[in-house]
């Protein structure tokens, strides 16, 4: 059995479908990548996966365990399963230290020291220890978009979810932030991507996902996927990110 398996989810908001009957599986380590137009479900899928989002049919399971249907525990849910947004989410009143430490020790029971520690570890790896005491309006974009991260990884996931992290940022901060994300795939965290970094996605993903008409219309390795796509509708997607120059 694979690490994440979604089976048949079925997803709608009124008379929009977003899903209908998606199914995808996920290994340990392995990173996928979900590209696609807008609109096709990417962010909907990751916010699914996390409990943001309740699915209107089938099944979503972690590690063996199902995590979507009447039951489940939703914040132990998302202790294992980290989630990143475009929009950094960090608390304006509190700082770098605080964000990172609240989880840990509202959730995970952690001492305050315990989580201080462990916070500075991540703080310092990804260099932003001289930012702890910090608020968030005193940081660059890329700076918050890695605390964000970091605040993540504090709960020791065994999932990462990244919901277009690289969007809201200037150019020139796109590459701090990418270069985490690929330290995190070579240390073998598990983890989803929905992204429009094309080139990105081709070298750090296991494999890529192009989502399409409700479902994951083709898949496969990246070199697959952007070289030899099997289906039009992934080849005019294709087409149209290199035209934007894109990719």
């Amino acid at each position: 059995m694979a690490f994440i398996e979604i089976r048949d989810i079925s997803k709608s908001y009124g008379d929009l479908s977003v899903f209908n009957h998606l199914s995808l599986s996920v290994d340990e380590h392995e990173v996928v990548s979900l590209i696609g137009p807008s609109g096709s479900g990417k962010s909907t899928l990751l916010r699914c996966i996390n409990g943001l989002e309740a699915i209107d049919h089938g099944e979503i399971r972690v590690h063996g365990d199902r995590i979507t249907g009447p039951g489940v525990d939703v914040n132990a849910l998302r202790r294992d399963i980290g989630i990143v947004f475009q929009g950094y989410n960090l608390f304006p009143h509190m700082t770098v230290l605080g964000n990172v430490t609240l989880a840990p020790i509202k959730v995970l029971r952690l001492s305050k020291a315990a989580a201080e520690e462990r916070a500075m570890a991540l703080l310092s790896r990804f260099g932003l220890a001289n930012k702890a005491r910090e608020y968030p309006d005193r940081l660059s974009g890329g700076q918050q978009q890695r605390v964000a991260i970091v605040r993540a990884l504090a709960m020791d996931p065994l999932v990462l979810l990244l919901d277009e992290i690289t969007s809201a940022l200037d150019p020139e901060l796109v590459s701090e932030v990418l270069n985490i994300v690929r330290d995190l795939a070579e240390e073998g965290m598990t983890m989803l991507l929905a992204t429009h970094e094309m080139g990105f996605a081709r070298e750090v993903s296991s494999k890529v996902c192009f989502l399409c008409d409700g479902s994951v219309y083709e898949e496969g390795p990246p070199d697959k996927i952007f070289d030899e796509p099997a289906r039009e509708r992934t080849r005019a997607f294709l087409r149209n990110i290199r035209d934007a120059k894109r990719i």
